[in-house]
């Protein structure tokens, strides 16, 4: 009997070692398990999945955006997509573009392998939730989705959760608003990513399809300003446009280096208790990126509208600025 409880003891350690040793790379029977963060990063690097190509698509030729078309151009565009909805059901059952299907988020990895070869277009209200889904299908193998611009808000202003009810200007003489210069980066560790593979493109689909059930992960521009020593705040504009701007107070600028490649990524803190909250014009952009890092092992949030939700009124604003101009007034159906 004794030797069968020893039996089984040994049965519940060996996974559990295995494991362990899938995390950090531990020497097991004589050879070293390669991490599986190391294992997925250098398959991601390998194809193209770094940030960059994620935002600007296979060979920098399709952005993760696209606007709404021109009266003229109306047809084609509506021919062109795969139309994918992801506003609640009484939003789109009240106005939608045509031809589009409605489905909840956590079914987008599905419901992608229907488009049957056509470009899809995601959409929601005001195109963060539809870019975070875009950067989670592009890591998935659809690179060619992208994300209309401003969501609904941009294709008509008649929409519910228009962006006119969301803009604001809560930094406007904020103590936590400045315009100093940007602190330098710190270096951290890789991230923990758990698996028992030692296949990188079966652990990034793990990842993926993770990230995908958990849902768009968003902070609010009041709870971050009110408190930013409570994040690891990342400000994703220009070095020019994060003292022009101003930002939030301590945000850290990592843009350019950002990459997998050259280890850029390791400035990026992943401790358990660090919530990283990236913030960028209008939101889009940014829920590209929290997409990215959630993958990645990141406890990643997007700032909830961006600069146009922290300062839309902001006097050095030249582009991506929300104003009654820019909608346009396209048909929708019901």
């Amino acid at each position: 009997m004794k030797k069968l409880k020893y039996l089984l003891i040994g049965f519940l350690l060996v996974p559990a070692l295995f494991l362990t040793s899938c995390d950090r790379g531990d020497d097991i029977g004589g050879g070293e398990i390669t991490p599986a963060f190391t294992l997925m990063k250098d398959y991601m690097i390998t194809n193209q999945l770094d940030i960059d190509n994620i935002l600007s698509g296979p060979g920098g030729t399709i952005k993760f955006v696209t606007g709404a078309p021109a009266d003229a151009d109306l047809d084609a565009f509506l021919a062109k997509y795969y139309i994918l909805d992801i506003r609640s059901g009484d939003a789109f059952a009240t106005s939608h573009i045509q031809g589009a299907k409605n489905i909840a988020f956590k079914d987008i990895l599905t419901e992608a392998e229907n488009a049957g070869g056509k470009p899809i277009l995601m959409v929601c209200y005001t195109g963060q939730t539809a870019c975070y889904a875009t950067s989670l299908l592009r890591l998935y193998g659809f690179d060619n989705t992208q994300a209309l611009k401003w969501g609904m808000s941009g294709w008509n202003p008649a929409t519910a959760g228009s962006w006119n009810s969301n803009i604001g200007n809560p930094a406007e003489g904020s103590t936590n608003w400045t315009y100093s210069s940007a602190p330098a980066n710190k270096l951290f560790k890789d991230p923990n990513v758990s698996s028992l593979s030692q296949d990188g493109y079966e652990i990034l689909k793990k990842r993926i399809e993770d990230v995908v059930a958990a849902g768009f992960k968003t902070a609010s521009n009041g709870d971050v300003l009110a408190s930013p020593s409570n994040y690891f705040v990342n400000n994703y504009f220009s070095a020019t446009d994060y003292t022009g701007f101003g930002h939030i107070a301590n945000a850290y600028r990592v843009k350019e280096e950002l990459l997998l490649v050259g280890d850029g990524y390791l400035t990026m803190d992943p401790d358990a208790n660090a919530k990283i909250v990236s913030y960028c014009y209008t939101g889009q952009t940014s829920a590209v990126l929290t997409a990215w890092l959630n993958v990645l092992g990141y406890d990643a949030y997007s700032l909830t509208f961006g600069m146009n939700g922290l300062y839309n009124s902001n006097s050095a604003w030249t582009s991506n600025q929300w104003s009654a101009s820019v909608p346009k007034n396209l048909p929708l159906v019901q």
